[in-house]
């Protein structure tokens, strides 16, 4: 059969005019995953590396976004060309590969996601629902082309090897994590600080410069009107779990005395 995919996140960068704005989810249901991907938002970032996911939960939360207008993505757990291989033969087309800090760093996540001779992925097609076991014509050979690898650098070096890391051919995108960067830089937590903001900034200039998207996390709407102002390309703006956090908590504030709610601060 022909290989019918949506546009790949790579695809959907260079043919949207505007931003792109996205979320993650994180908490392991394809029920709210599909809550998510009928919200309107550009795109969805199924998480491996700090949730509870598992290979088989996100291979049921891409069955249950496909049939909604968004783009889905899934992060790897680390950097780790078997996880990779795993995540993509379960059917992600859009992969993001955490703490990448330098160019050699980055040249390993691409030969990930590519079959020999120009990477190491292991050769399951029969197997893998990527390739519709077997069933898609040429996928062993055209399933780079409906790949898109996206890189996060989260570390001062990264921040310092930015311009490198984007220039590697097959990194299709440059996605920046506050969090992890401002604890790299000594101040953990702090996502925000004039010094996290700049280093970030100095990475979507180097990314930029390589002719490359770059992207943010910001949970802060004022944090991520500041970074779309500053020419991200794509951002980040909640997580399902986040959501739902501050959702509940705005009701027990709302309908419970505070007097009750202060006796179950200590849970």
């Amino acid at each position: 059969m022909p290989l019918r995919l949506a546009p790949s996140f790579r695809e959907q960068l260079a043919e949207t005019e505007r931003p792109v704005i996205g979320m993650w989810v994180c908490s392991g249901s394809p029920l709210l995953a599909e809550v998510a991907a009928g919200s309107g938002l550009d795109w969805l970032l199924i998480d491996m590396e700090h949730s509870a996911n598992t290979l088989e939960s996100v291979q049921l939360q891409l069955q249950a976004v496909a049939a909604y207008p968004v783009t889905p993505l899934v992060r790897a757990p680390s950097n780790d060309a078997v996880a990779i291989k795993q995540i993509l033969d379960l059917g992600a087309q859009n992969l993001i590969v955490p703490m990448v800090s330098s160019a050699a760093e980055a040249r390993d996540a691409v030969a990930a996601t590519r079959y020999p001779p120009l990477g190491v992925r292991g050769v399951g097609s029969a197997l893998a629902r990527s390739a519709r076991w077997n069933r898609v014509d040429r996928y062993l050979l055209e399933s780079a082309a409906h790949t898109s690898l996206t890189v996060q650098i989260e570390t001062a070096a990264g921040v310092d090897a930015a311009t490198e890391i984007a220039a590697i051919d097959g990194v299709d995108a440059v996605f920046v994590g506050p969090a992890d960067l401002s604890a790299s830089m000594g101040l953990l937590g702090q996502q925000t600080h004039p010094e996290v903001v700049a280093a970030v900034e100095r990475v979507f200039e180097a990314v930029k410069s390589a002719g490359k998207p770059v992207g943010v996390n910001a949970f802060d709407p004022s944090a991520a009107d500041a970074y779309l102002a500053a020419g991200a390309d794509f951002v980040a703006v909640g997580a399902d779990v986040a959501l739902l956090a501050r959702a509940s908590e705005a009701l027990a504030a709302r309908f419970i005395p505070a007097s009750d709610a202060s006796d179950r601060e200590s849970y």
